[in-house]
């Protein structure tokens, strides 16, 4: 570690560390309860798909608005105001009762500042990284899942002792906000943030050097793990309540399954790709997320999926932080626009898996969403056939020495 690192930046880091942890914690608390938004709210499964699809959508419109301040006032006050709004909105969610328009706006809202705490939070998590000299994304990441498991279990309580969702969501909403309220002071200012970062005209000359084929290659990687992500993430609670016949209490376990074995595999992937290479890895995790995605097609019961979720994320967890690896092995200047091009496909992927499951789930009334799941587990046989592209020829000047995935972390 730097040794020039200070207290203030040791602050940067614990409250970038919050930041993750409230998204996490919220994020999980409201998707584990879409089976109990539908009821409320009386929707149709097409209906519902809409409404889900909303959030990816207007996530990226918030996430390039949040990119036009961060010019102008930087991450951090940006994440100081709408990481509180998100608390808010899945408050207004639950108070929208069974009030259609009200939950449309109340999602919009939703997706609105997602986004933009999505994209303050990263960015100060490589404010972050950049002072230390060393990678540190994943332990961030690894803090994103350890709220989500929180959330999804919050929601199986809450559940089973049947509190409204106001009340479910409002308990976690209040512990959101008072961490936030806690901790965003001690986030980087603009002015510490932006020490040493490329200017717009040297990263729009750099994006001529970055080859776009090897972005493509693990750009879609990125995307179908995503696609596969969303459809857990959006339609997991609801596939056990509704087809699997799982208890309004055990609906959320999926997710938490899901998220509780993401933490685990980001552990020790890193040990992976440094013993043999990202390719290996890759095909790997491939292979074990589609055995998982098999059994939750055609898993019986809830319990049996539940598990089932679990082998799922085991497997496909590794496909992001081994993307952004990959990018920087065809960035010639280090000034990260291969790795903000993988980055776009994150929001394609959501948008797909919310679009392609959402459409087919309707087909059927018995079967819907277990038809529907058949296309993420297809398509994560794409994932193996692509692995090569995970260890491209490094482009000249490109950083070889140090790959993301081999740096040591704190």
């Amino acid at each position: 570690m730097d040794d020039g690192i200070t207290a203030r930046d040791r602050e940067a880091r614990s409250s970038t560390y919050a930041a993750f942890a409230i998204q996490g914690l919220c994020f999980a608390s409201l998707v584990t309860q879409v089976p109990q938004i539908q009821k409320t709210h009386h929707l149709s499964d097409a209906t519902l798909s809409l409404v889900l699809l909303m959030v990816p959508l207007i996530a990226g419109v918030g996430s390039v608005l949040s990119g036009f301040l961060f010019a102008r006032l930087g991450s951090g006050p940006v994440l100081r105001v709408s990481q509180p709004a998100v608390c808010l909105s899945i408050v207004f969610i639950g108070l929208t009762g069974d009030d259609d328009l009200a939950l449309y706006a109340a999602v919009a809202l939703f997706g609105l500042f997602v986004g933009a705490v999505d994209a303050a939070m990263n960015a100060q998590a490589v404010a972050v990284e950049r002072r230390y000299g060393i990678s540190l994304i994943t332990g961030f990441y690894a803090v994103w899942s350890l709220a989500g498991i929180l959330g999804g279990l919050w929601a199986a309580l809450s559940n089973k002792l049947d509190l409204s969702l106001l009340t479910g969501f409002g308990i976690a909403a209040a512990l959101g906000i008072a961490a936030s309220l806690a901790t965003g002071h001690r986030l980087y200012a603009k002015h510490e943030e932006s020490a040493g970062r490329p200017s717009a005209a040297e990263l729009k000359t750099a994006g001529r050097h970055v080859p776009w084929r090897p972005i493509l290659i693990v750009g879609t990687a990125m995307a179908i793990f995503y696609l596969a992500d969303a459809a857990i993430s959006s339609y997991g609670a609801k596939y056990l309540d509704d087809e699997l016949s799982g208890s309004d209490w055990v609906a959320p376990l999926g997710y938490v399954a899901y998220q509780v074995a993401m933490v685990f595999s980001r552990a020790v992937a890193d040990f992976g790709v440094r013993r043999s290479g990202p390719v290996p890895v890759v095909r790997i995790g491939a292979v074990v997320g589609f055995i998982g995605m098999i059994g939750v097609v055609a898993a019986p019961t809830a319990w049996l999926a539940i598990p089932a979720f679990a082998v799922a994320g085991l497997g496909l967890s590794v496909v992001a932080p081994i993307s952004y690896t990959a990018a920087g092995r065809v960035d010639p200047t280090g000034l990260g626009v291969a790795v903000a091009r993988v980055n776009v496909f994150n929001y394609v992927g959501f948008v797909l898996g919310a679009a392609v499951v959402g459409a087919i789930a309707p087909i059927s009334s018995d079967h819907g969403l277990r038809l529907a799941f058949i296309v993420p587990t297809a398509l994560v046989l794409v994932i193996f056939a692509l692995a090569r592209g995970f260890d491209p020829e490094p482009v000249p000047g490109a950083r070889t020495d140090t790959p993301i995935a081999e740096r040591p972390t704190v």
